[in-house]
């Protein structure tokens, strides 16, 4: 009888250890796979649409700067000097914008166009960035009169 009882608490004692060891977690070395696994569909799923994003956020804030010194600085600078028809250059209607960058999204000067170099549907003062390709009169050039 008294091994009979030995032996139940020896098997006892043994499925208690079984279960605390089961119930221990997980090691580090997968938790460190796990994550290089959601690393890497972080990088090839998201990555790309976020830089994709982000090239559209270039162009989107060079249209609001070519639409804020056509529509809203030029105007204010116009109004302060009647006697002149054109700024000199675009650097004259910085005093009219919130900063001195007179440069598109990729870091290009923005172009300025007055008076006789005006081209058809502007009014006033055209601006025109050339884009992403750095190339004027393609069809990623950025236009504050369209």
């Amino acid at each position: 009888m008294q091994t009979l009882r030995n032996r139940l608490s020896r098997l006892s004692r043994a499925l208690v250890r079984a279960r605390v060891r089961a119930q221990r977690g997980m090691t580090l070395l997968e938790i460190m796979i796990v994550l290089a696994i959601l690393a890497l569909v972080m990088g090839l799923l998201v990555g790309p649409k976020v830089m994709k994003m982000f090239a559209e956020s270039k162009v989107d804030t060079t249209k609001i700067k070519l639409r804020k010194y056509a529509y809203e600085a030029y105007p204010s600078w116009s109004a302060a000097h009647p006697d002149k028809a054109c700024p000199g250059n675009i650097t004259e209607l910085n005093e009219y914008m919130n900063g001195n960058d007179s440069n598109d999204s990729w870091g290009r000067p923005i172009k300025m166009m007055c008076g006789a170099s005006l081209p058809a549907g502007a009014k006033g003062i055209a601006l025109l960035s050339s884009g992403e390709d750095g190339k004027e009169g393609s069809e990623d050039d950025l236009k504050s009169w369209e």
